[in-house]
């Protein structure tokens, strides 16, 4: 009843107030990060959903299109501007993705959406995470988020599919809320996000 049901229900709902409430933040990020990124407020991605199904994410760009002499995209660390460090170290970037909510692509609470590139390296076991709606947070990122390995974040994935009910999303909500403000486990130590997943180690 939940799952296929109340869950979608209270998304939306929640999502539209979250809207309405953080609508003066979101107003002066998306000006301040205008300015910062040339007139790109905001970073579009394709991402897989609910089966695998591709979708296109939203987020705030926290980060700028610099290149170097040969035309390459700088490193993360110098591309960052000092909003989008304000940005990232907040979640403020997150924001956008209760448009997502609100179209039905994502979930308040769910696995994070991964790259599509992703997609062929998971194992039968990791590909399970695509058996619900990615989320905004998840039970990975109140157990660690970026700060883990690969393997225990997608164990937390399916353990969340296993186990999804209306008391776990409401756990995973009050914890995120907890990291968030405390800013715990934003990237993996030495690097400025987390590192790209190539395949489960063995």
């Amino acid at each position: 009843m939940y799952k296929f049901f109340l869950k979608r229900i209270i998304d939306f709902a929640l999502a539209l107030i979250g809207l309405l409430l953080l609508s003066p933040l979101f107003i002066m990020v998306t000006i301040g990060l205008y300015f910062a990124n040339q007139g790109k407020p905001f970073f579009f991605q394709l991402r897989p959903g609910l089966n695998g199904v591709i979708f296109k994410i939203i987020k705030f760009k926290t980060m700028n299109d610099r290149k170097d002499s040969l035309g390459k995209l700088l490193p993360d660390s110098e591309r960052l501007t000092e909003i989008g460090v304000f940005v990232r170290k907040t979640s403020l970037d997150e924001i956008p993705q209760l448009l997502n909510v609100l179209i039905g692509d994502m979930s308040l609470i769910g696995p994070r959406p991964l790259l599509p590139e992703y997609l062929k390296l998971y194992n039968e076991f990791q590909s399970r995470r695509h058996e619900v709606k990615p989320g905004i947070t998840g039970w990975a990122q109140v157990n660690g988020r970026n700060a883990i390995s690969w393997e225990k974040k997608f164990e937390y994935d399916v353990w969340y599919v296993d186990n999804l009910s209306f008391l776990i999303d409401l756990k995973i909500l009050l914890l995120t809320v907890k990291k968030v403000y405390a800013r715990e486990g934003i990237s993996q130590e030495g690097l400025m996000t987390t590192e790209a997943f190539t395949r489960t180690k063995k």
